[in-house]
């Protein structure tokens, strides 16, 4: 029998090893962007195309690369970072494992120049498939840029599980905001298919967070500073007022490395205890500093998770640094103090002039033990004379009052009256729950849920029909959003508009809000508010839920447009709602997948009250 363990061919190894490091397009956005930080630039430019399908181009003024280097770049397991294993545990670079560029070169085309400051001529390296096409001197910049080609042009079933363009282009807008917030003194800028999506002057963090996500962000921050002999621990956390439904803008670096802790995470959160309802998210960008040698980032194809020497201690200092940011900045709510809140700050005087001394008025002809009418209780009584000496026939007018038939009391006023109808009659309990007697028993609704219901499939009819109508706000509002958010509402468009929205673009990162579904009702709406939390929530809904983009964008307008609890609804609106309701292909769930309607029987209260 013949031997039959082999070694893997350099090109085919590298197409493996590919699969680890360059997953989609921000993968290798990712590494390109970190070897230019590595190299010590402070201007870098990235260029993509197709949602980095058909071309990634990043153009950096760092060190550079002689011959030698930038041939060996390319080669498995070249590193200018690491010479022993004890290097691994004092590493401050961003790469040391030499795999990057030997796997992006095993599945795309690609073309290096680059030149040394020093040097007068530069490189220019091609490289198709691991292997080099074409090597020459080049006239170039000092620095390195490097373009990627037509991304897995030679793996076609990793090209076909690619996502749409929006959706990898998200991934890539990820990767670049998670380097842009870790390096502030670098200049970034970032172009898709000629378009120009960033463009971030060197600064600090603050005014990098406020490049990134907006000018309203500027309001929005708290600062977090803290210094200890185990870690050192910077950056900003948001305002309880201001978080959000997805964890989207919750940044955490180790030595300006991005990572992804659930455990720290959990620290950050638990500060925020009781100032944020159970489904937001408090925006924060923090950074740790803390001895490489307690650390190991190699755990990870990655390098997102990290391990810590006393990640105990670390929980507990990030927790009460961000405990003593919350209450030092007054973010927490609080009574407020100058107001007074006396009994004159609830009931409305009448002006000091208007004060009439009281008289007192003598009837001498009144006699208290003779009444009229009562039009206020709506009993009738009728008048009788104490004085008089009752006799066999007047007998029976003392029973009167008990004899006429009573009159419902409907107001304790004279001129109000109550409409009787032939509808249903439902009772609001708490503001929250609609109550109704049935044959069984009682029915007892949830009326946000109930609503959400309502609208959600109201939604989906829409989408389908692509024919929300809308009604025009007396002023339209302008949002301004995040890159990332503002790329996906443009991939989104045209679903808005079916949903009721007259929206379109306006500028940079801006959409103008001129008209909201007529499902909304007629209140006032927040457009700008609701705006943002459909967003929200149509991420939330995509990347837990893992829902279709017409029932994601459905769900979310129908959960953030629908009746609060703790709203007061009139007895038309309950009949309205609770026909409504039960119109639904599923009125007994709401769109989270929880029972909308309960029923208590009468032999449950029989059972409560001990009733045999």
């Amino acid at each position: 029998m013949t031997d039959i363990i082999h070694l893997l061919p350099d090109a085919v190894a590298n197409q493996i090893a590919a699969g680890e490091v360059v997953q989609r397009p921000a993968s290798a956005v990712k590494e390109l962007l970190e070897n230019s930080i590595d190299a010590g630039a402070d201007k870098i430019q990235l260029v993509v195309k197709d949602a980095g399908k058909a071309l990634i181009q990043i153009i950096d003024n760092g060190c550079g690369m002689s011959v030698t280097d930038a041939r060996m770049c390319f080669e498995r397991h070249a590193t200018s970072k690491v010479k022993k294993a004890e290097d691994l545990f004092a590493i401050r670079t961003m790469g040391f494992r030499g795999e990057a560029m030997a796997s992006i070169a095993a599945i795309a085309q690609v073309e290096m120049k680059t030149r040394r400051h020093e040097d007068e001529i530069g490189t220019c390296i091609s490289i198709e498939g691991a292997q080099v096409t074409n090597q020459e001197p080049v006239a170039t910049s000092p620095g390195t840029q490097i373009s990627i080609k037509n991304l897995f042009f030679n793996t076609p079933a990793r090209r076909n599980f690619l996502k749409s363009n929006p959706v990898e282009m998200r991934h890539i807008l990820d990767e670049f905001q998670r380097v842009a917030l870790a390096h502030p003194g670098v200049f970034f800028s970032l172009h898709h298919d000629g378009v120009e999506i960033f463009n971030l002057p060197k600064g600090n963090l603050k005014q990098r967070i406020v490049h990134l996500f907006g000018n309203n962000y500027n309001e929005r921050l708290v600062p977090v500073e803290e210094e200890t002999t185990i870690i050192n621990l910077k950056g900003y956390i948001g305002k309880p007022a201001f978080a959000k439904k997805t964890r989207g803008e919750q940044f955490f670096f180790v030595n300006n490395r991005f990572i992804k802790d659930p455990y720290l995470n959990h620290a950050v959160s638990s500060a925020f205890e009781e100032l944020l309802p159970d489904d937001s998210y408090p925006l924060y960008v923090l950074f740790i500093e803390i001895d490489p040698s307690k650390i190991d980032v190699n755990v990870h194809p990655t390098k997102t998770e990290i391990k810590y020497l006393d990640e105990k201690s670390i929980y507990a200092i990030m927790k009460s640094a961000v405990k003593r940011s919350i209450g030092r900045y007054n973010i927490a709510p609080t009574l407020d103090f100058d107001q007074e809140t006396g009994f004159s700050n609830m009931i409305t005087q009448k002006a000091v002039e208007d004060i009439v001394p009281p008289s007192i008025n003598f009837n001498p002809d009144f006699n208290p033990f003779v009444s009229d009418k009562s039009s206020v209780s709506g009993y009738a009584s009728s008048p009788r004379n104490y004085d008089a000496k009752p006799s066999a026939k007047n007998w029976g007018s003392l029973y009167d009052i008990t004899e006429q038939p009573v009159v419902e009391q409907t107001s304790i006023y004279e001129d109000e009256t109550v409409l009787e109808t032939k509808q249903k009659q439902y009772m609001q309990l708490h503001n929250r729950y609609i109550v109704s007697q049935i044959k069984s028993g009682l029915m007892v609704i949830d009326q946000q849920m109930a609503h959400e219901r309502i609208l959600y499939e109201r939604f989906l009819v829409h989408l389908d029909d692509r024919k929300g109508a809308s009604q025009q706000s007396l002023f339209p509002q302008t949002i301004t959003l995040n890159a990332n958010d503002f790329e996906l509402a443009k991939s989104l468009l045209d679903d808005i508009k079916s949903l009721g929205f007259d929206v379109r673009e306006f500028g940079k990162n801006t959409l103008v809000v001129e008209g909201v579904p007529v499902d909304l009702g007629s209140s006032n709406i927040n457009e700008t508010q609701l705006f943002e939390q459909l967003i929200e929530g149509f991420k939330n809904s995509q990347q837990e839920l893992k829902l279709s983009k017409r029932d994601s964008l459905a769900r979310s307008l129908a959960k953030n447009s629908a009746i609060k609890a703790g709203t007061s609804l009139g007895q038309e609106e309950m009949n309205t709602l609770i026909d409504e309701l039960f119109a639904c292909k599923t009125p007994n769930f709401s769109v989270s997948g929880k029972p909308v309607i309960q029923t208590i029987t009468l032999a449950e209260l029989d059972k409560k009250f001990e009733k045999s």
